[in-house]
């Protein structure tokens, strides 16, 4: 069998090795030739999956992407193939929502703002939404969630704002799959219209995809002098991105919301146990097999939990201007795609074993997705 796979999605050789006959691709230039004799196809978002890259192949039966997203596979052709589609929903949800919590933490710090004074609405409520959600809850800041298709689920309990509503908070957080059709499509959600009526104070984030927000909009309106806060992950037509809009930008990276090795490796590990389903084989590895030893692994806290130790112990895991530094350094010179390549290693909280005083009553780090030990 042979198992095609994007070079970037880190611990594939070590999960996929005893299944097939291995190789490893550059997601960005896959051509029909490359994969015409491959059995599996495991992709990451910027390979576009369509009857273009697989009229030549005559054998595949299985296409997985290690993402949330899945607005680059043409899954009514696999459909019609039958060939077997799978996605990694929510491999990647706590690293983006922990890439939220970096941001507001530098802004917060930047601007002398206090967090628990804040408002925020999440637009877009799944897996990275609700991750998020979680980690507002455990630090007691105020939000509201909004997502029209969950509102008119009976099955979720969760109480929900309107968009009116979510785009009025301090900080509006993006978080929606990128959709064109339906009842509440999502491209350009925030247009030119929209854009106008953000608040002067507001912080806008966006980190689900890029086409979400108008980008020549969103640039004309800063470049009239609209002072709102950007935080942008994301950008319409990757990897040519409108480059006039990083110096407008607080916080600006190249699609690297969720690329911890956490998340990455989690959504390999999740089609690994697809494809052993549909081979009907019990999978044999995990995560944990490959994860390597973070370079700080455990802390001792001694001291109640406050924004001050919150700053400290977010940018100690990850101090989102890392991100924003090397983009702008290297964007003009090297590229997006070559800075997402390149990414260095990044992990999650739950990478850090807090040792609590037992006599802190509140255990907000373990909360937040730290790792929890006391005594």
């Amino acid at each position: 069998m042979n198992i095609f796979y994007d070079e970037n999605m880190p611990f594939a050789a070590e999960f996929f090795a005893d299944l097939g006959v291995l190789t490893a691709f550059s997601g960005r230039t896959l051509s029909a030739q490359d994969v015409s004799d491959a059995d599996v196809l495991l992709v990451r978002s910027i390979t576009k999956v369509n009857e273009s890259l697989l009229q030549k192949n005559k054998r595949l039966s299985f296409v997985g992407t290690a993402t949330i997203g899945v607005d680059h596979i043409d899954q009514n052709y696999l459909a019609d193939r039958k060939v077997n589609f799978h996605s990694a929903p929510g491999c990647n949800a706590v690293s983006v929502a922990e890439y939220v919590l970096s941001a507001m933490v530098i802004l917060a710090e930047r601007y002398l703002l206090s967090l628990s004074e804040l408002t925020v609405g999440i637009v877009g409520a799944g897996n990275t939404g609700s991750r998020l959600s979680e980690k507002l809850t455990a630090l007691n800041i105020n939000h509201v969630l909004c997502d029209p298709i969950l509102a008119e689920n009976s099955v979720d309990k969760r109480s929900f704002a309107s968009l009116e509503e979510a785009l009025n908070c301090d900080v509006v957080s993006l978080h929606v799959p990128l959709t064109r059709t339906g009842q509440h499509p999502t491209y350009h959600l925030l247009d030119a219209v929209r854009l106008k009526q953000l608040r002067d104070d507001q912080i806008l984030i966006n980190a689900c995809r890029g086409e979400v927000i108008d980008n020549q909009a969103l640039l004309n309106m800063k470049q009239a002098g609209h002072p709102i806060k950007l935080v942008l992950d994301v950008w319409e037509a990757e990897p040519n991105i409108l480059m006039a809009l990083i110096e407008h930008c607080e916080i600006a990276t190249a699609h690297i919301a969720g690329y911890s090795l956490e998340g990455k490796a989690r959504g390999t590990e999740m089609l690994y146990r697809a494809l052993c389903k549909q081979l009907d084989i019990a999978p044999n590895k995990q995560l944990t097999d490959f994860l390597p030893i973070p370079a700080i692994s455990s802390i001792k806290i001694k001291q109640a939990f406050d924004e001050i130790l919150l700053n400290q112990l977010v940018k100690m895991v990850y101090d989102v201007r890392r991100d924003d530094a090397i983009f702008r350094q290297q964007i003009s010179i090297q590229g997006f795609d070559h800075i997402r390549k390149t990414y260095p290693t990044r992990r999650e909280f739950s990478s850090v074993t807090v040792n609590l005083d037992n006599a802190l009553s509140l255990d907000v780090p373990h909360q937040l997705g730290f790792n929890k030990k006391t005594g």
